[in-house]
């Protein structure tokens, strides 16, 4: 068969009560597959070449497999390019508030973010220091 005509064969994907947690976690571990995860978090769907990422192709087909594989997102093709989108509800539906919880926690650990308690530009609040009790009824008056 001549190579303009073969076709890959379709990606494979987890049904929804086969996706992991040690698998999905461990997809969620890179900095590159946060990024794809991030970008299709604000997008339902894009073409996988066109992520701002800057790895070598070979690198981001590897990348995808593993979020692929894990259940995080699925792929078609369409023609001679292949989409991704993230797995949102089949995600939900197995570990409901883990990919939130996954983004915010990112988030607060950006660089440049600000720690938790400081978002107001006020420190966080704490109890006055209180002196020690000296007065009548305390433990040292009745001791004395």
């Amino acid at each position: 068969m001549a190579r303009s005509t073969r076709r890959r064969p379709a990606p494979a994907h987890p049904a929804t009560e086969e996706i992991d947690l040690y698998d999905v976690l461990h997809a969620l571990s890179d900095p590159t597959r946060m990024t794809i995860v991030r970008v299709l978090r604000t997008e339902p769907e894009r073409a996988c070449g066109t992520f701002p990422v800057d790895v070598a192709p070979s690198t981001l087909s590897h990348h995808f497999k593993v979020l692929r594989e894990s259940g995080v997102i699925s792929q078609r093709e369409e023609a001679n390019r292949r989409f991704s989108a993230l797995r949102t509800v089949d995600l939900e539906r197995r570990f409901p508030g883990l990919l939130d919880t996954v983004l915010a926690a990112l988030a607060r650990n950006e660089p440049g973010s600000e720690p938790a308690g400081e978002e107001s530009g006020h420190e966080p609040e704490h109890e006055p220091e209180r002196e020690p009790d000296h007065g009548p009824g305390s433990d040292k008056a009745r001791r004395g």
